[in-house]
């Protein structure tokens, strides 16, 4: 599976390599205001193989409560969102397949976004000035992230930093959410009455991960950028605070660790999205919840190291020395 990926992968290196300009893309994005951009380079951004809306996201999911969910492995990661009272989790098995998912909890509408190749899992306020978007997947890539686009405006968005790269909202910045990722048991532990997304109605092997041992591998695919700093392997997992990281090898050693005003606590019991066949059975890598001084959730996220790298160049990597 992983050649077939690579395979797949390789090609669409190819095509966005020959294909780095704006007026390639124009004809599938007609709507797009390509003149309004910070995207320097066009070599940056490739086609990552699906086309647009081909990797399909979703909108207003259903949902089940938590305690009546049979399918999902205890160790199974989901992104846990908790606002007002209402809590839900979105399972990684199905945000594989669809990325994004665009909601309503507790009354502010979100979107619970997963970039597999930068294990990314971000959740975003979907509110701004000009109103609500709905986003979807462009199937571009920058720096092996996921491009997002807005129906609206079709405005491209970096999923990584939530902020419009190209097209008419470009600079606005959405709001990173304090959620965060974690085991199916603890989810439904803290939240019986919870609701779990349900499983979406599409042709897609659920629970099967399609990106078998990546993050075992030494190379990200499509990323032809520098590699992390202080010999930290492009494909570390790493606690993401603002402009500040935390290895999660540090943090799996030392289980909690308070600095500049963050506590990171790490516990085991969280199987990786992106190591074998099957998620449920796949190893264990952990999960982090970060806290303020007061107790309060932080957003955060949780990614490769040369994610973090690509886009804070000039980050600062909380190492403990």
């Amino acid at each position: 599976m992983l050649k077939r990926i690579a395979l797949a992968l390789g090609l669409s290196l190819v095509m966005g390599t020959a294909s780095a300009s704006p007026e390639f893309w124009q004809h599938e994005w007609p709507k797009t205001d390509f003149e309004k951009t910070t995207v320097e380079n066009w070599v940056e951004i490739m086609s990552g193989g699906p086309p647009k809306d081909g990797i399909p996201a979703l909108s207003n999911p259903k949902f089940r409560k938590a305690i009546t969910e049979t399918r999902i492995g205890g160790t199974e990661p989901v992104i846990t969102v908790e606002i007002n009272g209402d809590a839900r989790a979105y399972p990684v098995r199905y945000l594989t397949w669809h990325e994004i998912a665009n909601d309503v909890v507790g009354g502010v509408p979100v979107a619970v976004t997963f970039c597999p190749l930068c294990n990314s899992g971000i959740t975003f306020d979907r509110r701004v000035k000009q109103g609500t978007l709905t986003f979807g997947v462009s199937g571009k890539l920058r720096n092996s992230d996921m491009l997002m686009y807005d129906r609206e405006t079709e405005t491209w968005w970096q999923q990584a930093i939530g902020e419009a790269i190209v097209g008419d909202l470009l600079g606005t910045e959405l709001v990173q959410l304090p959620t965060w990722m974690e085991s199916w048991d603890e989810f439904v532990a803290r939240n019986p009455e919870g609701l779990v997304m349900e499983e979406p109605d599409f042709a897609r092997q659920y629970g099967r991960n399609p990106y078998v041992s990546y993050d075992s591998s030494t190379k990200p695919f499509l990323y032809s950028g520098e590699n992390p700093p202080h010999g930290i392997p492009a494909l570390e997992r790493v606690v993401r605070v603002g402009d500040r990281a935390w290895p999660l090898t540090r943090l799996s050693k030392l289980g909690t660790v308070t600095e500049n005003g963050v506590s990171l606590i790490w516990k085991a019991g969280q199987a990786s999205a992106l190591d074998g066949r099957s998620i449920a059975k796949s190893r264990d890598v952990g999960g982090v919840r970060v806290k303020d001084a007061q107790g309060g959730d932080l957003p955060h996220d949780v990614m490769f190291a040369f994610a973090f790298h690509a886009f804070w160049p000039d980050g600062i990597w909380m190492l403990g020395e």
